[in-house]
């Protein structure tokens, strides 16, 4: 970097082939990212450093800051924007003979330089934001690969994989906003073990991607949002591959299925008093439930089963055919749904969750 600019230096896996990212450090609060659209040699590169170095010998000349593994993307606050930098990695599996790493270390880093930026960016504020985005903790369960795109399971990637361009859902891109802002610049951007049958080398590998979309803990995220998302939103993939054939050509397989929380409006009252938090249910009033099932309820049971019929009350079900339509979209038809309440609890509150999207579901149709 130098007081004007930071230059990122990319290269092939070779070391063949070179491109420059530059960012300007002049503007306190905007990002203007730019690519050189020269493809350089290993000695060109060089040589472009060296007279960067020399034309601001004046200003303190051309310093190096780190060498990184990979852009996580960039965020701005109240005012500066900052690059989220991969620092360390790890690999930890191969897919089709693209190697899959995790981060080992990263780095955030001001893109301003100090002498335009306002007393804003020293902000007892924006210094608390950047020590809440400082402690999401990189290295643990985020992924990424530089040649297979690891949101997408097997089967999309082979479809696509003759493609012009990159188009993918972003659901399981957890950095999808941080790299927002460069996407906009129109830029170009082992733990498992060796098996074999009958002495032929196969791999197999699971992945589990999250959704980013109405994501959150236990108890504070359940039920379905407006648009069809259900909370919780977990895709996970059994990939087997024929190791002997490479990359595409060999025979391979691919199951992939998805958990999520049931698709209506329902939700959970954490409390520390209540190691079981009361259910709340949305989609049905109490009445047109126990109606539906026959069942004499008294107002001390009431009580331990809790429902709000005035919030997103949704009688069509519009947003449980919402989520059965991306599913379809996502993964084609039939869809297959899978109750996995438990069945075996003698509490009411459970037992009457169960008849709840048991009357629920049976009121959907998904044509």
């Amino acid at each position: 970097m130098n007081l004007q600019r930071f230059y990122l230096i990319g290269s092939d896996k070779n070391k063949r082939f070179f491109r420059v990212l530059k960012i300007d450090r002049s503007e306190p609060s905007e990002l203007n990212i730019s690519e050189d659209p020269v493809v350089y040699s290993q000695q060109e590169v060089k040589s472009l450093l060296q007279r960067i170095a020399e034309g601001n010998r004046a200003t303190g000349g051309l310093n190096f800051v780190a060498k990184v593994y990979g852009i996580a993307g960039c965020i701005k606050f109240l005012e500066s924007y900052y690059l989220i930098l991969v620092t360390k990695r790890r690999q930890i599996g191969c897919i089709c003979g693209h190697a899959i790493y995790a981060i080992d270390e990263s780095q955030l880093i001001t893109i301003p330089h100090a002498s335009v930026q306002t007393d804003v960016a020293y902000s007892k504020t924006e210094l608390r934001y950047k020590k809440l985005l400082s402690s999401v903790d990189l290295t643990k369960d985020f992924f990424y690969s530089y040649t297979y795109p690891i949101m997408q399971s097997l089967q999309k990637n082979v479809q696509s994989k003759d493609a012009v361009g990159i188009q993918y859902d972003n659901r399981f891109v957890w950095n999808a906003y941080l790299t927002e802002a460069m996407a906009n610049a129109n830029l170009n951007v082992y733990w498992q073990m060796r098996m074999s049958i009958f002495g032929r080398d196969f791999s197999v590998t699971l992945i589990s991607r999250r959704s980013r979309h109405f994501a959150g803990t236990r108890y504070l995220k359940r039920g379905v949002n407006d648009k069809g998302r259900v909370a919780n939103d977990v895709e996970t993939e059994q990939i087997v591959l024929d190791e002997d054939a490479g990359s595409w050509k060999g025979k391979m397989s691919s199951v992939v299925q998805m958990r999520g929380s049931i698709p209506l409006f329902w939700s959970q009252e954490a409390s520390r008093f209540s190691p079981k938090p009361d259910i709340i249910c949305r989609s049905l009033c109490c009445a047109d439930i126990w109606k539906l099932k026959g069942v004499n309820i008294s107002v001390s049971m009431l009580g331990l089963f809790l429902f709000d019929s005035v919030q997103r009350y949704d009688p069509t079900y519009e947003a449980t055919r919402l989520h059965f339509e991306d599913l379809a979209e996502r993964y084609g038809n039939p869809i297959i749904v899978l109750n996995l309440i438990k069945v075996c609890s003698n509490t009411l509150t459970l037992r009457g969750a169960k008849i709840i999207f048991e009357v629920s579901f049976g009121g959907v149709v998904i044509e």
